[in-house]
């Protein structure tokens, strides 16, 4: 299997072309385009992660309940992924490291991948994010995908982001929701609001874009229904 990115960072899309017998498995709608012999299917996923009880866990994160399955058959093939925001992709090789990704920034992987519900305690209900995050482990590759531009940070020792700027890290990594000024009265009024502050050793995933912010913005300006 080989995946190239096209139009990055703006306006991302993944282009996988997939020898004879290969599986990928994607969030519901990511699909823009394949080759006609390509087969498709909708699925709960089976294994860990998998199941009815694995959909509604996907749906607690902000997630799809369904995924969809594209399997390349006798022959070779080529599909092309797109996010459902406006922004960039990049990929991640899983290897014994599991991987903690925000709502929404899942969009598929490899047959080796186990999409999974991670518990991130109320520190995540307080931040303003959801409770629920998924959590990826097994082998092979992840897809992400952010709003805005996608970009990697190896932390070692103490990183301080944005929590809506969060799209993945690695396991290795412990997080604490905090205050972004000395005051919690300057950090609101500032606008920064709440922070991850991340510690430990591994790589981390940051948007350049806040949806939640974005929405705020661009809903105050629509028309009432």
């Amino acid at each position: 299997m080989k995946v190239d990115f096209l139009h990055q960072p703006d306006s991302a899309i993944a282009h996988i072309q997939m020898d004879p017998q290969e599986e990928i498995v994607a969030e519901a709608g990511a699909m823009v385009a394949m080759s006609g012999f390509i087969q498709a299917s909708t699925t709960l996923r089976r294994g860990k992660g998998g199941g009815i009880l694995g959909g509604l866990k996907r749906v607690l994160a902000g997630e799809s309940l369904f995924l969809s399955v594209f399997r390349s058959g006798g022959g070779s093939g080529e599909i092309y992924l797109a996010p459902k925001l406006m922004g960039d992709i990049v990929s991640y090789q899983l290897s014994g490291t599991e991987l903690v990704v925000q709502s929404t920034g899942y969009m598929a992987s490899t047959s080796g991948v186990d999409i999974d519900l991670g518990f991130q305690g109320m520190k995540s209900l307080f931040s303003g994010e959801s409770i629920f995050w998924l959590t990826a482990s097994g082998s092979g590759l992840v897809l992400l995908s952010a709003f805005g531009g996608i970009y990697e940070i190896d932390v070692d020792g103490e990183y301080v982001v944005d929590t809506g700027h969060i799209v993945a890290f690695e396991r290795t990594l412990d997080f604490s929701i905090t205050k972004a000024g000395s005051s919690w009265i300057g950090a609101f009024l500032g606008g920064e609001g709440l922070v991850a502050h991340f510690r430990g050793n591994g790589k981390l995933f940051c948007q350049t874009h806040n949806p939640g912010a974005f929405g705020r913005v661009v809903g105050s300006r629509l028309p009432p229904r």
